[in-house]
């Protein structure tokens, strides 16, 4: 079996959590390529290959998008809106991984779409453990839409 290059677009803007994600990925050699967005206005120029990623492709979308709430310029449930109502992303796998416990947020990204709601624990190898866990289900465990699920309709 041939492994693609296995893409993880880290929607984050707080270092230490990018560090300690990136970190255990890596340690698991779970991904190739993960790409770090340190806001929601980012993460979307990624996604729809504009601006400073206007040179990506729609033919690669990124196996899952790891997505916080608490985001700088656009927030996390915003891009999740965006990202879900475009037929060219709507199937990309977005896991919201936050530090937030209200309700709210989790029965909100539910209804816009999220694949999952994770909440990120305090402790260092609880978190290294979970991003493991993460890992191991979206990119070993899933099976990533196929491509027909990313062309406009």
């Amino acid at each position: 079996m041939i492994r693609q290059d296995v893409e993880i677009l880290l929607v984050e803007d707080n270092p230490d959590d990018v560090e300690l994600t990136l970190h255990a990925l890596r340690q698991e050699r779970l991904a190739n390529r993960i790409e770090v967005a340190r806001d929601g206005e980012e993460a979307l120029d990624f996604l729809f290959c504009r601006g400073p990623y206007a040179q990506r492709s729609f033919d690669q979308p990124p196996r899952v998008v790891l997505l916080d709430l608490k985001l700088p310029r656009m927030d996390g449930m915003e891009v999740l809106r965006e990202i879900k109502k475009d037929p060219r992303t709507k199937a990309i796998p977005v896991v919201i991984l936050t530090a937030s416990k209200e309700e709210s947020d989790m029965v909100n990204g539910y209804h816009l779409g999220a694949n999952g709601y994770v909440q990120k624990p305090v402790d260092f190898d609880d978190f290294r453990n979970l991003v493991k866990q993460l890992g191991l289900y979206w990119l070993v465990v899933n099976q990533p839409p196929p491509a027909v699920a990313f062309q406009a309709k």
